[in-house]
């Protein structure tokens, strides 16, 4: 492939100082501290605020259209888009949404998606299972029993057993969107919440479940598993309301 082709494909890098002014204004419009309707300050007044030149916002400008968040309007400035139009599956749209007062439901959301998509990938995992495969999950089940007594690194490796099961089903697209989504909320307490030794001996025991029938092949069953796992994991996680945190 030539240079031209490859710099075509390669997603345009914006300076740190520029994707630093754009994750504060994606947060400040996404939260609706800038409401739908309502104009971004002007560009002087912009850079005032964050101490950086014209071009730096001119370039954040640029990157809140392309996420949908904003369109330029002749006479009325920078203009905070509805919604509708937002890309909810840009990593920093999906951030702030997770930090907003509804952001349970969006939380709410991705467990559903999670549910559906990986129970179908895991029936799929069973049906594709390979010596080679199994090998890989055998070790991964066997690296978390190890780390019962030790829920962070559970944590860890639990990722991890989704992630092999993910790849076994040769579903790309599914995994890409999960893996997309997922990141982000990850990194928020609403999302992870904190996992005690009990709560991770139920993994553990879901966990053997979804392997017992991805290894017998029974494709229907695993699937079943996955999806009660995501399901009971979430109702134990789930907080009363959304709290707001970094990341």
């Amino acid at each position: 492939m030539s240079n031209a082709a490859l710099s075509a494909r390669a997603p345009r890098k914006r300076p740190r100082l520029a994707e630093a002014v754009v994750e504060d204004l994606v947060n400040a419009i996404v939260t609706e501290i800038h409401p739908v309707g309502s104009a971004l300050p002007p560009e002087n007044v912009l850079c005032d605020i964050y101490g950086v030149s014209r071009t730096v916002v001119r370039e954040a400008t640029t990157a809140l259209t392309e996420k949908g968040l904003v369109i330029s309007q002749q006479g009325r400035g920078t203009i905070i888009e509805d919604q509708a139009h937002w890309n909810l599956l840009d990593p920093m749209v999906l951030g702030a949404l997770f930090q907003r007062e509804d952001g349970l439901a969006y939380l709410d959301n991705l467990s559903e998606i999670r549910a559906s998509l990986e129970a179908s990938m895991a029936a799929k995992a069973a049906r594709n299972l390979t010596s080679e495969h199994a090998e890989a999950l055998t070790r991964q089940m066997e690296k978390l029993a190890g780390l019962i007594e030790t829920p962070a690194g559970y944590v860890h490796e639990d990722v991890n057993f989704h992630d092999i099961i993910m790849s076994m089903s040769g579903d790309r697209l599914s995994k890409a969107i999960i893996d997309g989504i997922q990141g982000k909320a990850l990194k928020t307490f609403s999302y992870s919440g904190r996992l005690n030794v009990d709560h991770v001996r139920a993994t553990h025991e879901a966990h053997t479940r979804i392997y017992d029938a991805i290894m017998g092949r029974d494709a229907d069953a695993a699937g079943r598993a996955m999806r009660e796992h995501i399901e009971s994991s979430w109702r134990k996680r789930r907080p009363e309301s959304a709290k707001r945190t970094g990341g």
